[in-house]
């Protein structure tokens, strides 16, 4: 992976399928435009063709191998960074991500024996500047999902998300500038933490 040298900031979120990641990009954004800041909400699966695909293979609407999947994501990533957040950051505009190739890697490691080859398929695309993981419990995000969401996705079940979230620290490991908050707290506590990890941080 290689640093991200332009002018425009790269946020990512991180978290487990029902942490509340999807909220918290958005309560971010709305700091950082009081702050007088260009911002620009983007995440992963996108919503290209690739990113479609990738959606119902999640919703069990066709199936393949983990590998398959993997290289689905990447192909997904690489048209993403090309068209939308590249050409942004170069602009000047704060870009934030719900998810990137950390929760990849992270769902990846427990299914794939292979650990280099993914981390390999990744290595050419930029690194945030900043990745945020709201590292809610398993036991609260299913919780939540069961509670908002009319069906469970496919990663979406207590023992895989322990797993998941094992995955993460292993990955997490092998990066800088990653930070926990602790995604437990209330929807609005969170997004305090954020806001001043970000305010300390950029």
């Amino acid at each position: 992976m290689k640093k991200s040298n332009y002018p425009g900031k790269f946020i990512v979120l991180e978290g487990l399928d029902g942490s509340g990641t999807t909220s918290q990009i958005e309560f971010l954004a709305e700091y950082l435009k009081r702050k007088k800041k260009k911002v620009h909400l983007t995440r992963e699966p996108t919503q290209y063709l690739i990113g479609g695909l990738i959606r119902s293979w999640l919703t069990n609407d066709w199936k393949s191998t983990p590998e398959c999947l993997q290289l689905l994501f990447t192909a997904d990533r690489a048209y993403h960074l090309d068209k939308e957040i590249i050409p942004l950051l170069k602009k000047g505009v704060t870009v934030i991500s719900d998810r990137y190739f950390f929760s990849t890697l992270a769902y990846g490691l427990w299914e794939i024996k292979d650990k280099e080859w993914l981390f390999n398929i990744n290595k050419r695309f930029i690194l945030p500047d900043i990745t945020i993981f709201v590292d809610a419990s398993p036991e609260t995000c299913i919780e939540r999902i069961e509670k908002d969401r009319f069906s469970v996705e496919l990663f979406e079940k207590v023992e895989k998300l322990k797993k998941v979230r094992k995955g993460y620290f292993e990955v997490f490991k092998r990066f800088k500038n990653i930070y926990i908050i602790d995604g437990n707290k209330s929807i609005k506590d969170v997004s305090l933490d954020i806001k001043k990890l970000i305010k300390n941080k950029l």
